[in-house]
C-alpha cells in the first residue's frame, strides 16, 4: 500500500512540472498549475467549432461581415425567446450568439491577416528594383520562368499574326474603296460624255437650221437685244437668258406640273358635283350603288393625284411652294355639301319663279277686269 502512494505522489509531481514547464513566462504563477492549465486552453478554439459556428449561421468561409449580421438578425428573429415566433428557443438561440461572435473574430482575424498581407506586397513592390517589371512577361503565362518565357514568346507571335492579319484586312478594303470610286468616276465620265455628244448634237441642228434659213424670219433679226431690269442677286447673263426664256413663254416643268395638279383636283371635283347632282334625291339602293361607285374611282384618281404631287415636292425649288396631298373623304364630303347648297338655291329659285307667276296671274286678271269694266261703261 505505501509503495502504491509513492508511485502515485511521483507520478502526480511529474505531470505537475511538466505543466509548469508549459506555463509561458509572462504568464502569472499561480498556486494551482491546473487553474492555468484550463486558463491556457480557454482560448484555443478547434476547427469544427468555427466550422459549426459558420453551420448553424447558414453561411460559408470567406463571406462578409455584413453577411454575418444578416443572417444573425434573421436567425433572431426565428429563435430569440422574445421575438412571439413559434420556433422560438432559447437554447437554440444562445448556440447562435456564441457561433456569431466566434464567426466574427473569425472574419476580423482574416481581414487583418489580408491587409497585413497587402501592405507587405506594397512594401515589396516599393523596395523591387525598376528591371523587375521586365521579368513579368506582361502577365502573360504561368509556372517557371523559362516557361513563362516561352509561353510570353508564343503569346508575341500570335499577336504578331493578328496584326498581320488586320493590316492586310485594311490594305483590301482600302483597295476594294478605290475600285469602287474608280468604277464610280467611270460611271460619271460616261454620263459627261453622253451629255457632251447630245449638246453637240443640238449644236448642230441648230448650225443645220441655220444653214437652211430656218432663222431668217424671226422677228428683231439683227436688232440688238432690249436692255432688261438689272437684279442684284443673279449673275446678269443668267437673268437676261431668263428674261428671254419668259418672254418667248418657257415655262420651268414644276411650274406647268403645279398648273396641270389644279386643273386636275378642279375637274375632279366638278365630276363628283355633277354626278351627285344626277342621282338626286332620294337616294334607293340602286342610285346608293352607283354613288359608291362614283366615290371608289374618285379615291383611286386622287391617289394618283397625291403621286403626281409627290414628285411636284421633289422638284419644286421653293419650300413654301410644295403642295400637300388631297383627302378623298374630304372632297366627297365638300362635294356632298356643294350639292345640299345647289339643292337649296334650285328651291329657292323655284319658289321665286312660283311667286313670280302667281303674281303675273294676279295682274293679268285685274288687267282683264279693268277692260271688262271699260268695255261695259263704254257701252
Amino acid at each position: 500500500m505505501k509503495w502504491l502512494c509513492v508511485t502515485l505522489t511521483k507520478n502526480i509531481g511529474c505531470h505537475l512540472w511538466t505543466l509548469s514547464r508549459m506555463i509561458p513566462k509572462k504568464v502569472k504563477i499561480f498556486p494551482y498549475p491546473c487553474i492555468i492549465y484550463h486558463r491556457m486552453l480557454s482560448g484555443y478554439k478547434p476547427k469544427n467549432n468555427i466550422k459549426n459556428s459558420y453551420r448553424l449561421l447558414k453561411l460559408q468561409e470567406g463571406c462578409s461581415l455584413d453577411d454575418v449580421r444578416n443572417s444573425f438578425r434573421n436567425l433572431a428573429k426565428q429563435y430569440h425567446p422574445d421575438s412571439g415566433s413559434i420556433t422560438a428557443d432559447s437554447a437554440m438561440f444562445m448556440q447562435i450568439e456564441e457561433a456569431y461572435r466566434t464567426v466574427l473574430s473569425d472574419v476580423a482575424k482574416k481581414m487583418k491577416s489580408s491587409e497585413s498581407e497587402e501592405e507587405e506586397e506594397d512594401k515589396l513592390r516599393s523596395k523591387a528594383p525598376q528591371h523587375r517589371q521586365y521579368l513579368s512577361f506582361e502577365g502573360v503565362g504561368f509556372g517557371t520562368r523559362s516557361q513563362r518565357e516561352r509561353q510570353y514568346m508564343q503569346f508575341r507571335v500570335d499577336r504578331a499574326t493578328e496584326q498581320v492579319m488586320e493590316y492586310r484586312k485594311q490594305k483590301l478594303e482600302s483597295q476594294y474603296a478605290t475600285n469602287t470610286m474608280i468604277a464610280k468616276d467611270v460611271r460619271q465620265s460616261k454620263k459627261i460624255k453622253i451629255t457632251q455628244a447630245i449638246d453637240r448634237l443640238v449644236e448642230d441642228l441648230i448650225q443645220e437650221s441655220m444653214a437652211k434659213g430656218d432663222f431668217d424670219n424671226l422677228s428683231g433679226k439683227g436688232k440688238p437685244l432690249q436692255k432688261f431690269s438689272y437684279c442684284p442677286h443673279v449673275d446678269p447673263m443668267t437673268h437676261n437668258l431668263n428674261r428671254i426664256l419668259i418672254d418667248n413663254g418657257y415655262q420651268p416643268e414644276w411650274i406647268l406640273m403645279q398648273k396641270e395638279i389644279r386643273e386636275t383636283i378642279e375637274e375632279l371635283r366638278k365630276d363628283i358635283v355633277a354626278s351627285r347632282n344626277k342621282l338626286g334625291e332620294p337616294m334607293t339602293s340602286c342610285r346608293q350603288k352607283q354613288w359608291n361607285q362614283i366615290c371608289g374611282q374618285f379615291i383611286e384618281d386622287i391617289k394618283k393625284l397625291n403621286k403626281r404631287i409627290n414628285d411636284f415636292n421633289l422638284i419644286v425649288p421653293i419650300l413654301n411652294r410644295q403642295m400637300v396631298h388631297f383627302n378623298a373623304d374630304k372632297e366627297i364630303a365638300r362635294a356632298q355639301k356643294a350639292y345640299e347648297i345647289l339643292v337649296e338655291k334650285s328651291k329657292a329659285i323655284d319658289a321665286d319663279t312660283k311667286e313670280k307667276e302667281q303674281e303675273n296671274v294676279k295682274m293679268f286678271r285685274l288687267k282683264s277686269s279693268f277692260l271688262k269694266w271699260i268695255h261695259l261703261m263704254l257701252k
